[in-house]
Formats: C-alpha cells, structure tokens, sequence
C-alpha cells in the first residue's frame, strides 16, 4: 500500500456571513497556504456548518451577482436553496441534492433560501466549491448541472456507503460532468465503518467532516467540522468511521496554470480580469431580476 502522508489536520475558522443567508468557514482559499494554487483545482471552499434559521417572511440569501472562469458547486446536507442565473440555469436542490453551475464566460446569479425552507426555519447545512476551469474552458458556454440525490450513484462499502458526484470510486463513475480530473465524493459510514481510496499522487486531496468523527490512515483522528490535507505523495488511504459519519471527500489534478483572480472572477491574466470588469459593467453577463 502506498499510503498518502497526512500534511495538517485544520480546525473551521470563525465563521461570517455570505450575504445574509450563507454562515460560512472558509477553508480555501484561508490561512495555512490553502491558497488558490495548493488547492487547484479546489479554489474555493466555504462550509455552512449547522446553523438554525428561524422561520421568516421572506427568503435569506446573496443578490445578484457575476462569475467567470470557474464553476460553482453547491451540496445540500441539511436544508433547501434556490439559485438563478442569467443563461437560464437554476432550481432547488433538497437535501442530498447537487448544484452544478459552469459559470465559464459569465453569468450572473442570485442563491437564496427555498420558500419551504424559509417559512419553516429550521437547521442548514451547505458546502459551497469553486471549482477551476482549464484555460480552454474559461470562455465556453455557461451550464447548470442539477444533480438530484437519487441521481447520485453509490457504492457500499463496510458498514456503509460512498456516493460518487463526480469522477470516480471503484469503477463506479459519478453524477457530475466535469471539465479536468476531478473526484468528489460523500463517504455515509456507521459506527466502525471503513472505506479505501486511492487517488493519483499529483492530485490535491481532502476531506472535510460534515458529521460525526473519523479516523484516517489507522492514526489521525478528525472531528466534525475539521479538514485534513494529504501531502501530495502517496496514493492510498484509509477513512473508518468512530462515530456516525459524513465525510466529503475531494481530490483532483492540478490545471497547473497561471491564476489571476479578483473577487468573482477568476482566470489566467490581469488582463483577462480587466475584461471580465469591462464586458460585466458593459451588459455581457446577461440580465437577472433582483
């Protein structure tokens, strides 16, 4: 067994609010050089952790805003969330529910709480990716990917199960279309349950515990809410579950490309940045109701 090495095992930060209706750790890009380039082609992740919303009159959210270059992907734990955006994409997704939204050349979006989630109140849990696009890709047409969870396929594994939203997990591909190498994965283990991964030593590879506590490579224990970081050496591991568990799991090549990026946008060049100010303020996003 060739085993990936353990880098660091990364408490949440203090959370804050995207908007007024998203209460996020952000773990990439943050501190302990999580930054943009370690990661490709993770290059955002913010994690809701459980948070009650009281009931309300009128849905919490984030307005209208743009992306370009790389793709937003939104997983639904615990909650409802509704998105449009300006090349016609969007919906809810539930719980166990997949948001897949390319924003490529440039939408604009809106991602608020669902009328039954928001009238209700209740407990919502979230995590939100970017997910880089290879130079090639940035400029390509804009698409939405709705991933419902029996859409999800799955895998049993001891005293478990492991759903495979993109990429791949013994011979079983994922849900999600992807544009490079990317494996994301929802690892649902009992008490005592255990899976095996093996990802390419090359690929930068995570996991964030949504629920419960695990322990990795027979060693390192990691509680709900923590990151753990592999070195990018070695190619397998092993993930058992001490209590009852969920445990995403993301691993993918790097683009290895420049990164130039500037709040929404994120793309190769400075120049390329200027554009994207340039064709957003000049109307080329689209339009989108507040």
């Amino acid at each position: 067994m060739n085993t990936k090495n353990i880098e660091a095992v990364i408490a949440p930060k203090e959370p804050h609010f995207v908007g007024d209706g998203f209460r996020v750790h952000n773990f990439i890009p943050s501190g302990y050089h999580l930054d943009m380039r370690r990661m490709d082609p993770f290059i955002m992740l913010d994690y809701n952790s459980k948070f009650n919303f009281p009931a309300t009159d009128k849905p919490k959210g984030v307005g209208v805003h743009p992306h370009r270059g790389f793709e937003t992907v939104t997983i639904a734990y615990q909650g409802s969330v509704s998105h449009h955006d300006s090349s016609g994409g969007g919906g809810t997704i539930h719980q166990g529910d997949v948001q897949w939204m390319t924003a490529a050349s440039g939408v604009l979006h809106k991602e608020y709480h669902a009328e039954e989630f928001y009238k209700k109140g209740g407990i919502f849990q979230m995590v939100q990716l970017w997910v880089n696009l290879p130079a090639k890709d940035k400029m390509s047409t804009p698409k939405y990917q709705a991933i419902e969870h029996k859409a999800i396929p799955t895998v049993e594994v001891e005293n478990g199960f492991i759903e495979v939203i993109a990429g791949e997990y013994n011979q079983t591909k994922g849900a999600a279309s992807t544009f490079s190498p990317v494996n994301m994965l929802n690892a649902k283990l009992n008490v005592g349950g255990k899976a095996n991964f093996s990802f390419p030593a090359n690929y930068n590879t995570l996991l964030l515990v949504i629920e419960g506590e695990v322990k990795v490579n027979e060693q390192e224990i990691v509680p709900t809410d923590h990151l753990l970081l592999f070195t990018n050496e070695g190619e397998d591991f092993s993930v058992e579950a001490t209590e009852n568990s969920v445990v995403l799991i993301l691993s993918g090549e790097p683009l290895n490309e420049p990164i130039a990026s500037y709040g929404p946008f994120v793309m190769n060049t400075q120049e390329q940045i200027r554009e994207a100010f340039e064709d957003y303020n000049n109307g080329k996003f689209g339009t989108l109701e507040e």
